[in-house]
């Protein structure tokens, strides 16, 4: 059986393609290799009067050369328009105000930066961190922290609810965390959790409906209120330096009790408040089903209370409006 020569088609095919200059060329070649009137169109009505076995095989081989004339075509239109822009990228002024070969590569954002540090901070003595879901169950979000129903906390002008049942929400605190934790883990437990919690608070200098907290918690047997007061100090005089005066003042939370605010003197002598904090409510333990010997302590911060502090920034939104000048002094 007499073969068409199919290295010569497709070294015409080459040819063909070197000397294309419009992007339209490559329809017209690939009508004039596959179409109807092609050459390997008609090798191809030839196989109804070959036998079964040299069918089979030059069907194979007329099959393996479509696929290459098809390569060829598609691989060079690529180049062509790949080449054709990359020309006109060349010829044409270029923006000044784009740097396009700058090789720094990305950058943690200030509240990135800050959330590691303070997990750091923690991790280096011996807590771990855990994670949970944004939407939350009004029972762990609430109850299991020994919120009652009448509490302010709870109304829908306080909280972002997601259904008509206030069942579900979107978490108002990662307190929220420390409760699964329990629930899945046997005691001891040091954790932290940090994450964005939501609130339906209208934006202020210092409010944000959307933010980002870390709460901790520490669950063992014969802790007290010491630790927990030891264990805060060593944050705040990491994160802050050494010279950094703390007081802790009764404050009410319903989680905990008893229950404090952490200060911090500040520069000007001013006492600021950065965290909550407290001995965790025998009724939280009891939600979770931990044992009655077992007790802790918890505390929570503003990540970004935290970094406008430190870093002496005077409004939340500065966080969120993604201004260049401002991320790239961090």
């Amino acid at each position: 059986m007499a073969e068409l020569n199919f290295d010569k088609v497709l070294a015409s095919l080459r040819l063909r393609l070197d000397e294309v200059t419009s992007e339209n060329e490559f329809d017209e070649i690939s009508k004039e290799f596959l179409g109807k009137d092609s050459l390997l169109s008609d090798e191809r009505k030839k196989l109804s009067t070959l036998s079964k076995d040299d069918k089979k095989s030059y069907g194979e081989k007329l099959n393996r050369v479509y696929k290459s004339i098809t390569d060829n075509i598609t691989k060079s239109k690529i180049d062509f328009i790949d080449k054709k822009y990359s020309n006109l990228e060349n010829s044409e002024n270029e923006d000044v105000t784009i740097n396009w070969v700058n090789k720094q590569g990305s950058h943690r954002h200030i509240i990135s930066q800050v959330m590691d540090e303070v997990v750091d901070i923690f991790s280096s003595i011996g807590y771990k961190v855990a994670y949970g879901p944004e939407v939350e169950t009004s029972w762990h979000n609430f109850d299991a922290l020994n919120t009652p129903e009448w509490h302010p906390a709870r109304y829908e002008s306080d909280t972002l609810y997601t259904d008509i049942n206030l069942e579900t929400l979107l978490r108002t605190q990662t307190s929220t965390v420390q409760i699964r934790h329990m629930e899945n883990n046997e005691p001891p437990a040091y954790i932290v959790a940090p994450g964005r919690v939501f609130r339906s608070d209208q934006l202020d200098a210092t409010h944000s409906p959307v933010f980002h907290q870390l709460e901790g918690l520490a669950i063992d047997k014969n802790l007290k209120f010491t630790d927990l007061k030891g264990t805060l100090e060593y944050f705040v005089k990491q994160f802050f330096g050494e010279d950094i005066e703390t007081k802790f003042i009764p404050h009410f939370f319903p989680f905990t009790e008893p229950s404090a605010e952490v200060l911090v003197k500040w520069n000007n002598e001013e006492w600021l408040e950065i965290l909550g904090c407290g001995m965790v409510d025998p009724n939280v333990l009891k939600h979770v089903g931990y044992p009655k010997e077992y007790q802790g302590f918890a505390w929570g911060v503003g990540i970004e209370r935290l970094a406008m502090l430190k870093y002496q920034i005077d409004h939340i939104k500065n966080f969120y409006e993604n201004d260049i000048r401002f991320l790239e002094q961090f």
